[in-house]
């Protein structure tokens, strides 16, 4: 199957997913969501026994592609809530995905980006990446990705990270707890392939049912958590500082709040 914005390797029973858009950083586009989307699917249903999802060039994944944000102010109330169903249902497919995954963050992660990089069990950083979720710097909200932080870091961090939007180096996410690994960009895939590795000499079936294990303790209250901040990810679309904020990154200038 040919694919625009992603491209998939299999070797040694794992599976590598490349974010492949270099020139746009690896921006998220409607048309990546999907094609991430199958790609899961496909790799799922195609024996690998570990998944690595990295980035092309420089970037890991630099947020939302600014035409397909431009676009959003225009969206109906219906086309909102289907975005919002669609970003949760992909960060869904990462975080319970079956088998092990481990995002290999080779540059920057933001936004959306940094959702995908710590939807995995395991986050390996190169030593000059990245990370944070900006999202409230253009009127936005990390509502989705937020279901998931506050479990992975504890709610003080996740409300230092999400109110300020502030951008963090790996050493910092790693003291954080987003990140598992620093090391030198050279050494960061073949690093993941050796713990994608270790991992593959333990049984297939404990490592399945530990996964799930996991997710059982926390998938009611996600169940919940995921159906509110997809209403509210959809919802804060239709405010005046989501289209200002919007406006104002595009036009590199200083957003004109109003009061809350």
């Amino acid at each position: 199957m040919a694919r625009k914005t992603i491209t998939i390797e299999h070797s040694e029973g794992i599976a590598t997913i490349t974010l492949n858009r270099p020139e746009k950083r690896n921006a998220i586009s409607y048309e990546l969501i999907s094609e991430l989307l199958d790609a899961l699917e496909e790799t799922k249903q195609s024996g690998a026994a570990a998944l690595i999802i990295t980035g092309a060039g420089k970037a890991f994944c630099s947020g939302m592609d600014l035409d397909d944000l431009a676009a959003i102010t225009s969206r109906t109330p219906e086309e909102n809530l289907k975005d919002s169903e669609t970003m949760a249902r992909l960060f869904r497919a990462i975080y319970e995905f079956p088998r092990p995954a481990i995002a290999d963050v080779n540059g920057p992660a933001i936004a959306g980006g940094c959702g995908i990089a710590t939807m995995c069990d395991f986050t390996l950083a190169a030593e000059g990446a990245k990370f944070g979720y900006t999202e409230v710097r253009i009127g936005f909200v990390p509502a989705i990705v937020s279901t998931f932080l506050i479990w992975q870091v504890g709610e003080k961090r996740a409300r230092d990270l999400l109110l300020t939007g502030r951008i963090i180096g790996a050493a910092e996410a790693h003291r954080l707890g987003l990140v598992n690994e620093i090391l030198p960009a050279a050494e960061l895939l073949p690093r993941a392939r050796a713990l994608a590795g270790e991992i593959m000499q333990n049984s297939p079936t404990s490592v399945a049912a530990t996964k799930a294990l996991l997710l059982g303790y926390v998938r009611e209250a996600l169940d919940r958590q995921v159906a509110q901040a997809v209403m509210d990810n959809a919802r804060i679309r239709t405010t005046h500082d989501f289209r200002e904020g919007i406006a104002s990154f595009l036009e590199k200038r200083t957003p004109n709040w109003r009061e809350a």
